[in-house]
This record gives C-alpha cells, structure tokens and sequence, in this order.
C-alpha cells in the first residue's frame, strides 16, 4: 500500500475550497490556437498575467517537464436495451478478454447477462453490442463490468474508435464535435486509455514544444489514465473520511533516469499537470528510498493504481512547479494545488482569475506556480 506524508498547518475542511464561479466563465470551447490561451503567473508575490505561449521565459536551462501522455478514448456509447430503455455507457477502464469497466446511465438497471445494442456510427454495419457481466468493485459502488463485441471482432479500444463519442466534462454543454476530437487531445497523445484529457498539456502545440526543446529544456512522459472521478466533487465535510478514485499509472525506467539527471544537475521538475504530479508522488511514495533522494531509488519499471489524495500538508518529494488549468470548487484537484503552492495563494490567485475574466476548466486558462517552502 502507498503512504503519503501530510502535515497540516491546520485543519482544512470541504469548505475551505469552495469559491463562487460566475458560469459565463466556464469554457465550453477552446481558445483558436493551443497557446494563444492565458497563463496566469503566480510565482511571484503578486500575480502576472500572461500568454501560455510566453512559457519559455519561465523556464531555465536543464529543467525537465514531464507529461502526461495518456490518450483520451471515445469512451461514451449509447445504446438500448432489449425492453427500448436507452442506456448509456461511459468506459472507465479496458479489461483482458474485451472486458470494461463503465459508468452506466439509465432508468432501470439491466439484469445480469442483458445484452445492450449499442448505437453503431454511421457508415458502420458491424451490430455492437455490450453484454452485462455484474458489478464491479469500486469505492463509490457505481461501476459495471461488461463486454464489449461486434460482428468484427474489434476489441474494445477499436470498438470505441469507431462509434463512441468524445467524454467532454458535464460541464461542456454541446455534444461533442469534429472540433473536440481533436482539441480535447494532446499532441502527444500515446496510450489510449482515459475518459478525462490532461488538460493542461492541451495547450502545447508543435511549435511551442520546439521552442522548449531549442532552450535546453528537457522532456519527459509518464502515463496515468485519467479516470471520471476527476469531475467528482469531495462531499465529506472532513476530508480524512474522503475515498479517492483510483486511476492506473506508469512511470517508465527512461523518466526515472531522467529526474535522476535534473537532480543531479540542479534542474527542475516541471509537472505538466495534476495528473503528472499525482504519478510523479505516487512513484515516490512506491520508490525503495523516501525523501528527496528518491530519484537514487533502483530504475525499475513503476506501474499500478493509485488513490492519492493530496491536501494541504503533504509533503512532496517529486515536483518543483506546475503547470495546471482552473479547477472546480470542492475537487480534489483544488486541495492539491492549494497543497503545492500555499492555500492563500490559491485563494487570491482564484479570485484574481475571476475579476480578469479568466476562463476555467478543461478548455479554459493556465496558471504557473512554484512549490512553496515547508512550513
């Protein structure tokens, strides 16, 4: 089992990370360009607003950004039940022997062993479908396990390629779109597997990601599938009673080494999002040796699922600075960045977004921050 160290300067209650968000301000599309959209600097004392594409001149020489190179699939399916019931499957996780794990939306759970004809695209002829195995274990007790078929023989991720729909948040109001396809994906995309983008590495383009290179920045990648439980309020007043979800990650050998490299050449680790910062904790919290000489721990491969649930107090060990969009109010994504960068930062930081208009969400700004001192 992991452990992660907390220590709280005080504490920290769901009501601590509430905020009022005016809805005009949630971005239902992306900005035109990849980097065109803002970054809002909160490294210094008091915030800078900035392009995402003036990045660079935040950067230093043998620093090392990490991201996260999960690929987001088209995990959302409709289909019908044999009584007419319209259901509708979003897959959490892919199985051996075309098995998934889903969220299921309907009126009347099916009985065990009931067969969902599922909404072919058009232009297809091969009659998916999706078979009811029971339940699946998992802490919030809403998932299912079910196959996946076709008259193909596809498996799943092919399947989903064919007639699923892009995941947007519940937040994003339009169905998904030609547009979404592509923007709700990063340009490095590599193993599919996540219902939620990382949204903060959607705002790397081809051209910035060479002017990073060019300045002697160096890159990494880990992999953790982003699972639906991100959009998920905390709903435990006292968060120590909060259960986390759990979403698989990989930390590759090649990554290791070359955190091992920053460190020993006095660079930075450069988070590319929450999801990039709970796989670089969760390594550590695995590796053999703690504390910040965790990157001399043997460079064996690092995968697994994770609960990682950070809050105010916890002490990292991996990551230096962040990059990261706004995040909704009680998420646990909003404790972590309140643990990375300081809770009242984030407070005047937040409110500072809000009165400039910043947009918020997955297709919304950036922010850069640093890791405060230990108090």
């Amino acid at each position: 089992m992991n452990t992660y160290t907390h220590h709280s300067p005080r504490p920290y209650t769901l009501s601590d990370f509430d905020f009022e968000l005016p809805p005009e301000l949630i971005a239902q599309h992306p900005a035109p360009e990849r980097s065109s959209s803002r970054l809002l600097d909160g490294s210094g004392g008091k915030p800078v607003d900035r392009i995402f594409r003036d990045l660079p001149m935040l950067l230093q020489p043998g620093d090392l950004m990490v991201f996260n190179d999960t690929q987001v699939m088209n995990a959302r399916l409709f289909g019908e039940k044999p009584t007419g019931g319209k259901v509708e499957l979003l897959i959490e996780r892919v199985l051996g022997g075309n098995q998934v794990v889903a969220h299921m939306r309907v009126s009347k759970k099916p009985e065990i062993g009931t067969t969902i004809t599922l909404v072919a695209a058009p232009g297809y002829t091969d009659h998916p479908s999706a078979t009811l195995l029971g339940r699946w274990p998992d802490a919030q007790g809403t998932l299912f396990r079910l196959v996946l078929s076709n008259d193909a023989g596809d498996n799943p991720y092919t399947l989903m390629a064919r007639h699923g729909h892009v995941p947007l948040p519940p937040y994003i109001t339009h169905t998904d779109s030609v547009e979404d396809a592509q923007r709700y994906q990063t340009v490095f995309a590599k193993h599919p597997g996540a219902v939620a983008a990382p949204t903060a590495a959607l705002h790397f383009d081809d051209a910035l990601l060479a002017q990073i290179d060019a300045l002697g920045v160096q890159r990494a990648h880990v992999t953790l599938h982003v699972g639906a439980g991100t959009f998920q309020p905390v709903k435990t007043e006292n968060l120590a009673e909060h259960q986390m979800h759990s979403e698989w990650f990989e930390v590759p050998v090649a990554t290791q080494q070359a955190i091992a490299d920053c460190r020993a050449r006095g660079g930075r680790v450069v988070a590319v999002g929450t999801t990039t910062v709970r796989t670089l904790e969760s390594w550590a919290a695995c590796a053999t040796t703690p504390g910040p000489n965790v990157a001399d721990a043997p460079l064996v491969p690092v995968s697994g699922d994770t609960r990682i649930f950070i809050t105010p107090g916890f002490d990292f060990q991996m990551v230096d600075a962040l990059i990261t969009n706004f995040h909704l109010p009680k998420s646990s994504l909003m404790m972590l960045v309140s643990a990375f960068a300081g809770y009242e930062p984030i407070r005047a930081l937040y409110a500072h977004a809000i009165r400039e208009k910043y947009r918020f969400f997955s297709y919304g700004d950036a922010m850069w921050l640093v890791r405060q001192a230990k108090e």
